[in-house]
Order: structure tokens, then C-alpha cells, then sequence
């Protein structure tokens, strides 16, 4: 909205300020933090007042977790999304493209997580939407969006998929690219989703994801630095990394009320719609298999579901002691604060390497 400032920049030259991604990016981010800092304690007094009961707390999950965390209201992904909303439409381009599928798949999601948690609330019951059908929503919400970067995207790379490292790699997936990028915007979501499970978990990896992809969002769009790096120049992707600055402004403001011991969750509201926003991002800025490798923390939380499920069913034993993951360790003995800490670590690990192939070609 305040991007407009910088046409009439030839009345007051100070306003040329504007044009510049990196000052919108700062901007964004304090805009997002000092809204949740602000907006904060209303909202979880709101919600608390709204949810007698708080997030149900799975009775085969740590027994820990009945006593520690029973009460605790959840929807606080509310809180995000709304600075992240209100930053980006302040000081996003409103012209560009990419930024509104972007803001398309992330209330998408959002709404649908926002479902799944108020039937959860409702009936005080962790079992809330109906799973095929959820996936069904997210999907139609995911195609859509690949729809529309195919059209928006450069011809020569519509429907391409690049490949970290190797240098000018790139296999054209036809139409087949709109089903793979609605396979990687789903996976997403759903995988940052289960990794929600712990105090502050899940928002400090999606904040070194967001960084990570504003960064590679800042090249990508700029002719210079991907002609430098060699990689994909996506036209006018730049903008998309505005909304990584909200994010990372948005999820600090979260963090503080999500420490443990969490005053709100995050729910599946904030969850589902923040890792739709990576995939969709990673999607429109060619860097799909990369998001695969800054994401690992995500991909290690889904897999541990899928192999313990696919496990038990087809030998009637489990792999880990509990799924996801981060509760295999804790019935290992770690405690929930160590099992964050050290998940987060690996997330700053794999953003590093995430970033490294971008030299690496």
C-alpha cells in the first residue's frame, strides 16, 4: 500500500525509499512483531474466553503434556497471520502477482486449519476435520495457486523443475508441474503441521525457513544476483520476500507468548497456512528440492508418521517409540526444552546447507 509513496517520488526525493526491497523487507518485519506484541494479550484473552476448555490434549500422546499444557488456548496462528496480513499489504508491491497467491494459499490454508481447530475446540476432541477432505481443500487451494504461477511465470520457465547444484538443469514437467508444486504446497503445510507438537517447536524452523526463501525470493528476482549465483531469474519473485519479513516479524511476536510454557498454540490455523506459504513461495521461485533440504526438520516429523503408520499396519510393530519424532524423544528421556532446542539447530543446519547450493554449481 505504501509502495505507491515512491511514484511521487519526483515531488519528494526521500520517497524513492520505497522502491527498495530491502527497507519494505525491514519495515515488514517490524510492522509484523510490534502488531503481535500489540495485538498479542487481546487475542489469547479473547480466545481463552472462547475456549473453556483450551486445545484438547491427545490421551496417547506424553502423559506429561495432560497436566502441562491441558487448558492452553489454541487458534494463536490468528495472531501471525494477521501481521503478517497487515504488514505485507502496507508494504508489499499490491501490484505484483506473486504476492497475492501467496496471501491466496496462506488464508487458503489458514481457513481450513481454522476449521479443523474450532470443530477441535467445539467437541473437545483432538479428531476435527474430516482428513480426505481436508486434504481434498487443500489440494484444490494448492492447484489453483500452480495454475496461476504457470501463467504468471516467464514461458521459458512455467512449468520447469530446477535442480540444486547442477548448473542450468531443468526438466520441463508440462502440465504434470501444476499437480507436482500442489504435491510440494500440501506436503508443506501438512508437514509443518505435524512438527507443530511441542512449545515453540515448529514457529523458530519456519522463521529460518522464511529467511532462507526471502533470501533465495531477493536473488531470484533480481537479474544480477540469479545471473551471478546461476540460478533461475523469476521476474518480480523479489516482492514474495516482504511477506518472508512479515513472517519472521510476525513469528518473533508469537515466540514470545508461545515460550514455553505457552501461553497460546499456534493450531492448526498458523501451522497449515505457514507451510502452504513456504511450498507456494519455494514453488514460484524454483526451488522446490531445495525447500526439501531447509525443510529436512519438516520432511524428518512427516516421514516418522508415515513409517511408523506404514509400519504397524503391515508388521504390527512400531519404529519409533512415538510419532511424531520430537515425542520419540521424549519418551527417550530428553526433555521438551532440550527436544526444541536441538530440533532447532538442525533447522539452522539444513538452512545453511539449503543456502549453500546456491554457490554450488
Amino acid at each position: 500500500m505504501l509502495y505507491w509513496l515512491a511514484d511521487i517520488s519526483h515531488f519528494f526525493t526521500p520517497l524513492n525509499i520505497f522502491r527498495y526491497q530491502t527497507f519494505r523487507v525491514t519495515c515488514a518485519t517490524a510492522t509484523a512483531l510490534l502488531f503481535v506484541f500489540w495485538f498479542g494479550p487481546s487475542i489469547i484473552s479473547m480466545l481463552r474466553l472462547h475456549q473453556k476448555g483450551g486445545q484438547p490434549i491427545r490421551e496417547d500422546g506424553p502423559q506429561s503434556h495432560l497436566q502441562t499444557k491441558r487448558g492452553t488456548p489454541t487458534m494463536g496462528g490468528l495472531m501471525i497471520l494477521s501481521g503478517v496480513l497487515v504488514a505485507t499489504l502496507l508494504w508489499a508491491d499490491l501490484t505484483n502477482r506473486y504476492v497475492w497467491v501467496v496471501l491466496f494459499v496462506t488464508i487458503g490454508f489458514g481457513l481450513v486449519g481454522f476449521y479443523d481447530d474450532f470443530l477441535k475446540v467445539t467437541k473437545q476432541s483432538h479428531k476435527g476435520f474430516s482428513g480426505k477432505s481436508r486434504l481434498a481443500i487443500e489440494a484444490l487451494i494448492a492447484v489453483a495457486a500452480c495454475v496461476a504461477i504457470a501463467f504468471i511465470a516467464p514461458g521459458a520457465l512455467a512449468n520447469k523443475l530446477a535442480f540444486p547444484i547442477a548448473k542450468d538443469v531443468m526438466i520441463n514437467l508440462g502440465w504434470f508441474f501444476v499437480f507436482f508444486g500442489a504435491l510440494v504446497i500440501v506436503g508443506a503445510g501438512n508437514a509443518v503441521n505435524i512438527t507443530d507438537g511441542l512449545d515453540g517447536l515448529a514457529i523458530v524452523p519456519v522463521m529460518i525457513a522464511a529467511g532462507t526463501f526471502g533470501f533465495i525470493a531477493y536473488t531470484a528476482g533480481n537479474y544480477v544476483y540469479a545471473n551471478y549465483l546461476q540460478i533461475a531469474y523469476v521476474p518480480g519473485s523479489g516482492e514474495m520476500s516482504v511477506i518472508c519479513g512479515a513472517l519472521i516479524g510476525a513469528g518473533l511476536g508469537f515466540l514470545w507468548f508461545n515460550a514455553p510454557p505457552a501461553q497460546i498454540f499456534m493450531g492448526d490455523t498458523g501451522s497449515l497456512a505457514l507451510g502452504g506459504l513456504l511450498g507456494v513461495i519455494a514453488v514460484a521461485t524454483k526451488h522446490e528440492i531445495v525447500l526439501a533440504i531447509v525443510g529436512g526438520l519438516f520432511v524428518l516429523e512427516i516421514m516418522s508418521v508415515i513409517i511408523q503408520v506404514a509400519s504397524f499396519k503391515l508388521t504390527g510393530k512400531r519404529v519409533f517409540k512415538m510419532a511424531p519424532i520430537h515425542h520419540h524423544f521424549e519418551q527417550l528421556g530428553w526433555t521438551e526444552s532440550q527436544v526444541v532446542i536441538r530440533f532447532w539447530i538442525i533447522a539452522f543446519v539444513l538452512a545453511l546447507i539449503g543456502l549453500s547450493t546456491l554457490k554450488i554449481r
